[in-house]
């Protein structure tokens, strides 16, 4: 690991002061990525500006018609938030089920939507509730939000302050994951908002994370895993490593679905 200087900053407007003023500085939240990297040497930043002590990043509550998750919100407090599972209870699920507890007290889901690592759970939960990503500066849709591979549209000097996800009548998430890393092979969040279907994959696509429009026409006309029989995902544009080929992928997108419409509706 090379040299940093180390902040430690008490709000969201000071974190920003020492990013804008530290050239080469990065954010640290729960470190998951970013930690490894340096130990790596893969990385050198000049300086750390962690968030822990950021008051203002957290804390979660439901307001309205949402529920308001503040970024430094770790993946285990959104498990075991009552306003999280009672109003998105699949919402809770997914993050109950995000590594090992280590890294559920230490992630948190503002580190893992900026990050937007192709296998992530959260950006699946993103896209499917439609989420809105807020930052120091302006509000994010999710549909706008993830661009590629470890890729956002967060912009120089821009920190996520919050996530903010609409309530939906119905949601559910199934993932094939990886034994060691817990990461999804595949995993898919399902929502149903009005007649608004949103279905996102997680840990497939070659671009990161995506819609599956087929499978949402399907759900149009009802929302039921019966819907999805005979559907199938192309393999292309789909992942293949040592882990799956993109085939196996493909095969897995239509029964993660299935089971997470299963999960959203009971059935």
């Amino acid at each position: 690991m090379y040299a940093f200087t180390y902040h430690r900053p008490a709000s969201a407007r000071q974190a920003a002061g020492l990013l804008a003023k530290k050239e080469e500085a990065k954010i640290l939240a729960g470190g998951h990525t970013l930690l490894p990297t340096m130990k790596q040497r893969l990385a050198a930043p000049s300086a750390l500006i962690d968030l822990g002590a950021c008051a203002d990043l957290k804390g979660i509550a439901r307001k309205g018609r949402t529920v308001v998750i503040g970024a430094m919100s770790t993946h285990a407090e959104v498990a075991a938030s009552a306003d999280v599972q009672e109003a998105i209870p699949a919402l809770a699920y997914l993050a109950s089920h995000i590594g090992d507890p280590h890294v559920r007290h230490r992630g948190t889901i503002g580190g893992s939507v900026a990050n937007n690592d192709p296998a992530a759970d959260y950006p699946a939960a993103c896209l499917a509730l439609g989420a809105t990503i807020v930052t120091n500066q302006r509000k994010i849709t999710a549909d706008d939000f993830f661009t590629g591979l470890y890729e956002t549209a967060l912009e120089e000097g821009e920190i996520i302050t919050k996530v903010v996800f609409p309530l939906v009548s119905k949601a559910g998430y199934a993932k094939f994951r990886n034994p060691a890393s817990r990461y999804a092979l595949v995993g898919v969040f399902v929502a149903k908002r009005g007649s608004d279907i949103r279905v996102a994959v997680t840990g497939a696509g070659e671009g990161g994370v995506f819609r599956w429009p087929e499978a949402e026409e399907a759900l149009k006309a009802r929302f039921a895993p019966k819907s999805l029989e005979g559907l199938k995902h192309s393999a292309d544009g789909i992942n293949g490593d040592i882990h799956a080929d993109a085939e196996y992928r493909a095969h897995l997108i239509g029964v993660m679905t299935r089971q997470a419409v299963a999960q959203a509706t009971g059935k």
